[in-house]
């Protein structure tokens, strides 16, 4: 198999919109001794990229500039103490970046097989939601069965990843959404309820559906979310933070006091290779067998060619997408 001393890849070489996407020749990366080398089928397209296109949020140290946080693949190459893959394998994979191109390299540990029945473009839309909701949702806020759960942006990747994985381990669900279409749809995915939050207020319909409150709440908006969260969580309820689309907030904090809530936060990003490993090895054992018998699917919104990534980067600031925007090569 030949493989290119360089490759075409996606970088934003000033910050700005979508059309500073510049697609260049790079180096193609050699793997270190537990890396593999994937040739890319297909890449995941994430909020954080296009947060990091406007220049808010950039690659951590010794990370590529090369955008892209999940792709699936063939392996091409191995390190020589690569124990698991061989060339020819079939792989998705959560990475720090540099996946928008040709090529990417991955420690083998946070690289898993592709679930049976799975296309290229649905394996490129597992690891960035599945990691960051396992590790949230179920690692660090502990989900149980029976109890309440609610995810903002329903429709987001991550919530209806976070919707089908509450339900598959028994959790009742409740999300939030921008329209009646968008509503419907996370009821379809299995959700319990879903509001509208451009019609009604989410505080006042749990308030009145859920009256001991709910137990874990996954937010990325912030803002004044913060303090409408921690009025429907239940005594000792759970709040993991992952984003604050809506800015910071300055919430009164005597309402967490007298719930005696948890309120913390979490990145998945900058987390080493060893942390990212298990949570791989937590997905392989608990979700993958779910995936391959087809109980939970990764939501496909659209996909667009490679070139095309700036197109791909409008659908998701729109926020018209239902479920993961992929870009194939």
């Amino acid at each position: 198999m030949t493989i290119e001393p360089m490759m075409k890849a996606i970088t934003a070489p000033t910050p700005g919109g979508p059309d500073v996407l510049v697609i260049d020749e790079h180096p193609t990366p050699a793997p270190g001794p537990t890396d593999i080398l994937i040739e890319v089928a297909a890449a995941g397209v994430n909020r954080p990229d296009c947060i990091q296109r406007a220049g808010h949020y950039p690659a951590p140290p010794g990370v590529t500039p090369i955008l892209g946080l999940e792709c699936a693949g063939e392996v091409v190459a191995v390190g020589h103490d690569v124990a698991r893959y061989k060339v020819g394998d079939a792989v998705t994979a959560l990475v720090p970046g540099g996946a928008y191109a040709q090529y990417c390299v991955v420690d083998e540990r946070n690289a898993l097989p592709i679930p049976a029945g799975l296309s290229m473009l649905e394996a490129a839309a597992l690891p960035e939601t599945f990691f960051t909701v396992w590790s949230t949702v179920f690692d660090r806020a502990k989900l149980r069965a029976g109890e309440w759960f609610l995810v903002h942006g329903g429709t987001s990747g991550i919530g209806t990843t976070a919707i089908q994985l509450a339900k598959a381990f028994g959790a009742n669900v409740v999300t939030t959404a921008g329209s009646d279409e968008k509503c419907a749809a996370c009821e379809q995915l299995g959700a319990d309820g879903a509001i509208n939050y451009n019609a009604r207020d989410f505080v006042t319909v749990l308030k009145e559906s859920v009256p001991n409150g709910i137990d874990v709440i996954l937010d990325m908006v912030g803002g004044d979310y913060v303090e409408r969260n921690w009025n429907v969580a239940a005594v000792e309820g759970r709040i993991v933070q992952i984003a604050t689309l809506n800015g910071p907030s300055e919430a009164n904090f005597a309402k967490l006091m007298r719930k005696r809530l948890v309120h913390t936060g979490a990145t998945l990003r900058p987390r080493d290779v060893a942390f990212k490993a298990e949570i791989a090895e937590q997905l392989e054992a608990s979700v993958w067998p779910l995936i391959a018998e087809g109980r939970i699917r990764p939501v496909m919104d659209q996909s667009f060619p490679f070139e095309e990534a700036a197109e791909a980067h409008r659908r998701m600031e729109g926020s018209g997408h239902i479920g993961k925007i992929v870009l194939t090569l």
